[in-house]
């Protein structure tokens, strides 16, 4: 039965819903509330990034809903590995995957479990803008991620790398100027139900 705080941290408003399916994986698994706001907070940025992509290099291709889903359930192994929640660790990574997968998500869905929390060149653009969304929901800059995506945004779209990144650093920085209230959003759940 799913709780009271994890309904609240599912459907409180202020915040983009969740795709269904995450919705129901989420109070299938009884994820603890912290958890779900977490997830509901990186997949509204991954919307706003995915939306500007589309707008500003539509030469760009990549698999929208895949990235939204990604990031709507990118750490969903720490409702097996709970004191990831409030300290660090990466066993939620392998344990995401495996368990998406064990509920029925394809492995290219359940894939950005695992990728979130590393990247390289060798990524697709997909699984960088999950972790980028990920970082950036708290106003975390990391070059070497944000290059990454510029090198792939700039190839895709034939311009010049340096124009691509000043048009992502505005992106960025006009997204992490939200932090605050992401940050207190999640807060406001508890860490378990």
């Amino acid at each position: 039965m799913t709780s009271v705080s994890l309904r609240r941290a599912l459907a409180d408003p202020g915040v983009r819903p969740l795709p269904d399916r995450a919705v129901a994986l989420l109070e299938e698994l009884e994820a603890p509330p912290r958890l779900a706001a977490h997830l509901r907070l990186v997949h509204e940025v991954a919307w706003h990034l995915t939306e500007w992509v589309t707008a500003n290099h539509p030469a760009v291709e990549f698999d929208r809903a895949a990235v939204l889903f990604g990031a709507a359930t990118h750490d969903i192994g720490k409702t097996v590995h709970l004191a990831e929640l409030s300290g660090p660790g990466s066993l939620h990574e392998q344990a995401g995957y495996e368990l998406l997968v064990a509920q029925g998500i394809d492995g290219r869905l359940a894939r950005f479990a695992r990728s979130h929390a590393s990247w390289g060149a060798d990524l697709d653009v997909e699984d960088l803008l999950v972790s980028l969304a990920d970082r950036i929901w708290k106003a975390k800059r990391v070059a070497e991620l944000e290059q990454l995506v510029v090198d792939h945004l700039a190839a895709a779209s034939g311009q010049e790398s340096w124009e691509t990144f000043m048009a992502l650093d505005d992106e960025l920085d006009r997204i992490a100027a939200d932090a605050d209230r992401r940050l207190a959003f999640q807060a406001s759940y508890p860490v378990s139900a």
